[in-house]
Formats: C-alpha cells, sequence, structure tokens
C-alpha cells in the first residue's frame, strides 16, 4: 500500500507544478540571473510549494496516526512558509534563522529528540541539557545544507530524492513502517517536481523546497536512528555526506579567506565541476553519482562489524579529503594530503 503513496505524490505533484509554475509568474516570484546564478534567464522559484501540496495530499490520503504526526505538520508549515516569504520577498539570514530555529523547536517538543547513544565499545553517552541544543542544531544544519546545494538544475531534488531512497530502504529493513512511508511519500512529491526541474529547468524549487527538505530529512533521520549506537548516529550523517561535506568546506574556505561564514560565493561543489570544464548537466550527474556513493557506504555501514564500520568512515574521509583537495574546493593551496601522499625524490637527485 506504501508503493501506492509514492505514486499518487509523484502523479499529484506531475499535476500541480506547471498551476504552481503560473502562479509563481504571475506573482513576480522569479529569480533573476546575477554573478552568482548559473542560469540566464528569469525563472519562477515557488516550485517548493508544489512538492509541500503533493506531500500533504500522501499524508490525508494514507491517514498517519503516528504520535509525531501533529510536529511533522506544525514544524513543515513553518519552515513551507518561512521559504515562501524567502523566495516572496528576500528575507535577510537573521528571519530566516528564527522561522528555522521555530520549526525546529517544534518538532523537539514533538518528541524528534536525540537524548543518547550506545557507544560502539559499551557503555552509554547521555546528552542530558545539550539534548535539545544538538537537536536543533542538527535540524537547523541539514535544512541549509540542502538549500546551499540548490545551485544546479535538479541539484537539491535529485539528492534529495537519493537521500530519501535510502532513508526508506533502511527504515524499511528495520521494520520502521511509519518513516518507511513518510520517505517515500515525500520521494514521490519530489521526483514529480524533478520532472520539471532537471536540465534544462521550467522552474525551481526555491528556498520553499530546499528548506522543506531539509527539514524534512533531517527530522526523518532523526526519528529513524536515535537512541541507538554511536554507528547508527553517524548513518544519517552519510546518506548526507553530499550537502553536509559542501556545508562543511564552504564554512572552512570561508574562514580561510577570512569571509563572513554566511557570505556566499561560486565555490560550492557544482561551481567547481563547472569551471572545471564539465557541463551543467554532467555537474549534476556527478553528484547524484557521488551522493549515490555515500548512500551505499550507510548501507554497507548499517550491515558491518564496528571495525568494519571504522574502516568505511576512514575509507570515506579520506575520499572526501582527496576529492577536495583535487577540485580546490577549499582553495587552489589547500592540497596538504596530495602534497603527503607525493613521492619525494631522494635529496641526492635534487642538484
Amino acid at each position: 500500500m506504501e508503493y501506492l503513496y509514492l505514486i499518487l505524490c509523484f502523479v499529484a505533484s506531475i499535476l500541480i507544478t506547471p498551476v504552481v509554475k503560473k502562479l509563481a509568474l504571475r506573482w513576480k516570484i522569479t529569480d533573476k540571473p546575477n554573478h552568482r546564478k548559473v542560469h540566464d534567464k528569469i525563472m519562477p522559484r515557488l516550485g517548493g510549494l508544489a512538492i509541500y501540496i503533493s506531500f500533504m495530499i500522501g499524508i490525508f490520503v494514507s491517514r498517519q496516526d503516528d504520535p509525531h504526526m501533529p510536529a511533522i505538520m506544525i514544524g513543515s508549515l513553518i519552515i513551507v512558509i518561512t521559504g515562501f516569504l524567502d523566495d516572496a520577498f528576500n528575507l535577510s539570514p537573521r528571519y530566516k534563522l528564527i522561522g528555522q530555529l521555530f520549526a525546529a523547536t517544534v518538532a523537539v517538543v514533538g518528541g524528534f529528540n536525540l537524548e543518547y547513544i550506545n557507544l560502539p565499545f559499551g557503555g552509554e553517552l547521555s546528552f542530558g541539557f545539550l539534548s535539545v541544543p544538538l537537536t536543533i542544531l542538527w535540524i537547523v544544519g541539514i535544512t541549509n545544507a540542502i538549500n546551499f546545494i540548490d545551485g544546479l538544475d535538479g541539484l537539491a531534488a535529485g539528492v534529495s530524492s537519493i537521500a530519501l531512497i535510502t532513508l526508506g530502504i533502511m527504515s524499511f529493513l528495520q521494520g520502521d513502517i511509519f518513516v518507511f512511508t513518510i520517505a517515500l511519500i515525500l520521494l514521490g512529491s519530489t521526483l514529480g517536481f524533478l520532472f520539471y526541474n532537471f536540465h534544462p529547468a521550467k522552474i525551481f524549487m526555491g528556498d520553499t523546497g530546499a528548506m522543506f527538505l531539509g527539514y524534512m530529512i533531517a527530522i526523518l533521520s532523526l526519528l529513524g536512528f536515535k537512541n541507538i549506537t554511536f554507528f547508527s548516529l553517524v548513518i544519517p550523517v552519510i546518506i548526507l555526506g553530499v550537502p553536509i561535506s559542501d556545508t562543511f568546506f564552504a564554512i572552512i574556505r570561508r574562514i580561510v579567506n577570512k569571509q563572513p561564514i554566511s557570505a556566499a560565493d561560486k565555490q560550492h561543489f557544482h561551481h567547481v565541476l563547472l569551471n572545471a570544464g564539465f557541463t551543467h548537466r554532467q555537474s549534476v550527474l556527478i553528484i547524484y553519482a557521488v551522493a549515490t556513493m555515500f548512500s551505499l557506504a550507510a548501507v554497507i555501514f548499517s550491515m558491518a562489524t564496528i571495525w568494519g564500520s571504522l574502516l568505511v568512515m576512514l575509507v570515506l574521509l579520506v575520499v572526501i579529503e582527496l576529492f577536495v583537495e583535487s577540485v580546490g574546493l577549499v582553495s587552489k593551496d589547500y592540497k596538504p594530503l596530495l602534497r603527503f601522499m607525493r613521492p619525494r625524490s631522494s635529496g641526492r637527485y635534487d642538484r
């Protein structure tokens, strides 16, 4: 029955997105080209509203009665309103953050809370009074991470879809039908929108869609993997490896370049790939492949032994670092691991 909800939401999104596109053009909620954008014409940017409406159709049809549903309904509505206002009026980062914090607080009150984890070699780590701020930090961080990668046609929608597929598979294996169903409903809504958003895009999802997808993925990962083990906590981090890595290195890059952390630039993953000579579509597909790699690693990670999990983590970290240094994601001169791995000539030949 759950798969029927995916199909329903996919069809609903296919039908609703053109209507939202017309509304965005009528209301002049558009994205205009500038030096930071890769598109060269005015684009409607309210597509996230189609994702949200399709998602709500799936929720009402499936009649979910889980105790977490009120928090999902209220929190997602707050984040969508915040995104809509930003798309329409270009809110300042401060007001966007207030909306995100409000939505994250609703989630915490509704039971999305990381209270403790079981350590891999025995014992338990309780977060105590840090539980609430850590949970809010996770939700706000992932919400913004998805927003950060929304720079190419179909990028945020595709990466989010890959993450949702992985969350759905792992929740199904764990027997968590609620998370599985919500993931499928959200996946169908996103794939229907992606039909219009893949290059060349006819509509952008805007902050309405990017923040909604980020928020939902953040709380679903909390609900699906909380209070189990340290490695279970790492799984959603691996699944969301692309947006988290991009956000992390963007922060490092701005610190290295002595810029404000909130400053915008054109050095994200997708910008770097475009600058390297890849086409728009090729850049998106490369990032899809990287996201799929992370998702497969998460599945392997979940089934491995403790030492196997540590090995997977180590390999992933090395691969990420090599990629970052190879493409110059932090800066052209940031290549510590590549320099370490480079063969050194013997001193007697240096002359």
